[in-house]
C-alpha cells in the first residue's frame, strides 16, 4: 500500500494547522524579522539570521502540508470486512490482556492513543488478517503472540 493514509479527522487536524502556520506564524516571524532589520547591520544580526532561518522552517513546514493534505488518501469506513484494514479497530489478546488498536497511516500513528501504522512491524503483521488469526512478533522481551478478537 503505497500513499499517505488519514482519517477525515487526521486531515482536518493537518488543515488547521496548516491555516495556523500560515496566518498567525507566519505573521509572527513578520514581525521578528522587522525587529530584527531595526537593529540595522544585517551582516552581523544574530536575531536577523535566526528569524530568516526560523522563516525558512515555517515555509518548508508549510509546503511539506500542503503536499500532504492534497496528496492524501482517506480512509473510508468501510465497516467490517472481516479483515484487517488501514481504518480497522482490532481488538487483541496478548497474555491474557486485552487492547484495542486503531490500523492508521504513519501521519496518524501514535501509540500511546493506541493509533498504530499499517507499516509498522505489529501493523504489518496484523494487514490482512482475519479475526481468530495469530500473529507473533519479536521483541527485545522475547516473541509475544497477539490473537485477533473483534475487527472493527
Amino acid at each position: 500500500m503505497d500513499g499517505k493514509y488519514l482519517t477525515k479527522e487526521g486531515l482536518e487536524k493537518l488543515k488547521h494547522e496548516l491555516e495556523h502556520l500560515k496566518k498567525d506564524e507566519r505573521i509572527k516571524i513578520a514581525e521578528e524579522l522587522k525587529e530584527a532589520i531595526s537593529f540595522g547591520d544585517l551582516s552581523e544580526n544574530a536575531a536577523y539570521d535566526e528569524a530568516k532561518e526560523n522563516q525558512a522552517f515555517l515555509e518548508g513546514k508549510i509546503v511539506e502540508l500542503e503536499k500532504l493534505i492534497s496528496s492524501a488518501k482517506i480512509i473510508e469506513e468501510n465497516g467490517n470486512t472481516g479483515w484487517v484494514q488501514v481504518g480497522s479497530f482490532v481488538t487483541l489478546e496478548a497474555e491474557e490482556n486485552q487492547e484495542e488498536y486503531q490500523i492508521v497511516g504513519e501521519e496518524e500513528a501514535n501509540p500511546i492513543e493506541k493509533r498504530i501504522s499499517f507499516k509498522s512491524p505489529l501493523g504489518q503483521l496484523l494487514m490482512n488478517k482475519p479475526k481468530g488469526a495469530v500473529v507473533e512478533i519479536k521483541t527485545p522481551k522475547g516473541v509475544i503472540k497477539y490473537k485477533i478478537l473483534k475487527i472493527a
